[in-house]
Parts: structure tokens; C-alpha cells; sequence
């Protein structure tokens, strides 16, 4: 029961922080959701594919913590509770971070700001890291052969929004100011330098 809760609550904490993020910015007039929105071919197809892929995993995490869902000894579970904690963490900062310049996917029309301070000091993708986070923390708390499919299947496409999306759309927008940050800061966490 405890890993139930545990699990609700870093839920509650991770997709709170993004509908609210949403909701502020909406009031601002800023539209935060441009995922597949204005984009053909490849793309589209990555963003909506990824998109579809976050709105699986919650609802396979949800039945698997209603269920209790587990294959593994209570070490594995408890791990996943701390990397699941340390995903919300890195999420919300990652988001507070970017302030009004966070987007979910890429709009060529918005004018937006290089965020390079912060926790992008250590990571170029901390939100993706904190969503990989979360997910694998949850996998590790309710093990199945289905949970763990959605969720490495959603990573593979946060790792193709990346590297086919956003990381082509940061260099044709801020060009060497990215291309020096790129050579500073890992994709995912760590210095180079």
C-alpha cells in the first residue's frame, strides 16, 4: 500500500506541475502545448507519435499502481520510489527553470530564449530526463511486461523528439549560441568540459 501512495503522490507531483505550467501560461497567452502543431512529414510524425506515447504510459502506471503490479523484491521497489522522487524533482526544476520559454514540442512562430542557467548547466533535456525518471521509477515499483513496454517505447520517442526535433530547431534558431552550449552540456546530464 505504501508503494501506492508513494506512486500517486510523485504522480500527482509530476502531471500537476505540467497542467499548471499549461494553465499559467495559457493566462498569459502563451499556447505551451505546440506539439505536431504547424509540422509535416517526419516530424509530425514523431511528435504526435510521442504524444500519443505520454498519454498511454500514465493510464498502464495508473492500473498497474491500482493493481500492484510487481516482479521484483521490495530493494528494486523502494530504488524506484527514490529515481521516480528525484524525476519530479528534476522535472519541476527544469520547468521553473525555463519560466515563460518552456514549450511541450517546438513553435518556429514563438519568440523564445536559449536557457542555458539553472539546471541546464548539467543537462540540455532535464525535462525529458525527469519524464525518463518518473517513468522508469514507476516501472521499478510495479514491474510488468506491459508498464515497461509503454514506457521504454515513450522514451525512445522523447529521444527522437529530441535529436530529429529539437535539437535541429535549437541550432536553426540560436545557431553558435547552441552550438557552443551543445559542446558544454550533455544531452542528457553532465558537463563535457
Amino acid at each position: 500500500m505504501e508503494f501506492q501512495i508513494i506512486a500517486i503522490f510523485i504522480l500527482i507531483l509530476f502531471y500537476g506541475c505540467y497542467f499548471v505550467k499549461m494553465i499559467n501560461q495559457h493566462k498569459k497567452g502563451i499556447q505551451t502545448d505546440q506539439i505536431g502543431k504547424g509540422k509535416t512529414g517526419f516530424v509530425k510524425f514523431i511528435e504526435v507519435t510521442m504524444k500519443i506515447a505520454t498519454y498511454i504510459v500514465p493510464v498502464a502506471e495508473v492500473i498497474c499502481i491500482f493493481l500492484n503490479t510487481t516482479a521484483f523484491p521490495i530493494s528494486a521497489r523502494i530504488a524506484g520510489a527514490l529515481v521516480g522522487i528525484a524525476g519530479v524533482a528534476v522535472f519541476i526544476t527544469s520547468v521553473l527553470t525555463m519560466q515563460d520559454n518552456w514549450r511541450a514540442g517546438v513553435s518556429k512562430t514563438d519568440k523564445t530564449e536559449l536557457v542555458t542557467n539553472g539546471i541546464y548547466q548539467i543537462s540540455r533535456n532535464p525535462a525529458f530526463l525527469g519524464f525518463d525518471l518518473v517513468y522508469i521509477g514507476i516501472a521499478l515499483m510495479f514491474f510488468n511486461l506491459i508498464l515497461v513496454g509503454v514506457s521504454v517505447f515513450a522514451m525512445i520517442m522523447f529521444h527522437l523528439q529530441i535529436v530529429n526535433v529539437e535539437e535541429d530547431f535549437l541550432l536553426e534558431t540560436f545557431g553558435e549560441e547552441y552550438l557552443n552550449y551543445k559542446k558544454k552540456v550533455c544531452r542528457y546530464i553532465g558537463r563535457k568540459q
